[in-house]
């Protein structure tokens, strides 16, 4: 597969996360405004709350992420091992200078990701995950640079005018459902095996559906499209494994219960069926005829 392939328009993604911004904002959520800021709740090990597989899969309907980076006091956050190595995110550590102090994310993310928008032409859309209005002096700094800016955040403890500043924001309950956190599977080091493969391979499919289909504004997305973001999604993506060659074929078995299909202008859409169920019911066999 060409560069091309991977980025139509030759452009990647920078993800930049304030980590512990989005985590204390959950925490504080469930537990109460001022909840996360006590020392005996803050420098203790955390809990995962943060779903990062549905903020990276975000990003990568942009385009393929170049910059995956994290920027936390990491040594309450072993608990999010399995996620953060799953998505390959590199962790920027950053000790508080007291047990009052902020850790200096903010300030630290807002530096790398002007320098790297300088120096990296390729970068074409930057994304922030955090509600601080710190972050508006980078908006104004992405956005001069003719770059797009992507911001997110949660819906109590996102500054507004910092959401007002990007070209999109995503409120991150819209996008993992409100009230929820990761999902265990992927918090845990559960093992690859207790997950069938081909169950997980129509979900990825239906995932890059519904991203296309998000960022479109319309449940109809051209067919063709659909291989790109599963391998965003998914880059050890192989419907080999699941008996299905090629991928067109697997589109295939899902449509009628799972997907409708119909002629667009220079290429098939496909949409997601209302009430679909999670994997296409098997093919009857005509009467009198073998496989």
């Amino acid at each position: 597969m060409t560069a091309s392939e991977h980025a139509p328009n030759g452009k990647t993604v920078a993800l930049y996360w304030d980590f512990e911004n989005l985590h204390a904002a959950l925490f504080e959520e469930k537990a109460g405004e001022g909840a996360y800021g006590t020392g005996d709740v803050r420098f203790k090990p955390q809990d995962p709350l943060v779903d990062v597989q549905a903020v990276l899969e975000y990003a990568a309907s942009f385009g393929p992420i170049a910059i995956n980076r994290a920027y936390c006091n990491w040594q309450f956050y072993g608990r999010y091992r399995h996620a953060l190595l799953q998505g390959a995110v590199e962790l920027i550590q950053l000790f508080p200078p007291g047990s009052s102090a902020k850790n200096g994310a903010d300030i630290k993310l807002c530096l790398d990701a002007a320098e790297d928008i300088v120096r990296l032409d390729h970068i074409g859309t930057v994304v922030v995950v955090g509600g601080d209005s710190d972050f508006m002096p980078l908006s104004q700094k992405i956005k001069a640079a003719g770059r797009t800016l992507v911001g997110v955040g949660t819906r109590r403890s996102t500054n507004r005018h910092w959401a007002k500043s990007c070209h999109e924001f995503r409120f991150y309950e819209n996008l993992v459902g409100v009230g929820e956190a990761a999902p265990a599977a992927e918090q845990t080091d559960a093992p690859a095996a207790a997950i069938d493969p081909k169950h997980a391979a129509f979900e990825t499919v239906k995932r890059a559906i519904k991203l296309l289909a998000d960022n479109k504004g319309d449940p109809w997305v051209n067919k063709a499209g659909i291989w790109h973001m599963v391998k965003r999604l998914d880059p050890t993506f192989d419907p080999k494994e699941v008996g299905y060659t090629p991928f067109s074929a697997m589109i295939k078995a899902m449509e009628g219960d799972v997907l409708e299909v119909r002629k667009g202008q220079f290429d098939q859409q496909v949409r997601m069926r209302e009430g679909s169920p999670a994997e296409p019911k098997p093919k009857k066999q005509p009467v009198g005829t073998t496989r």
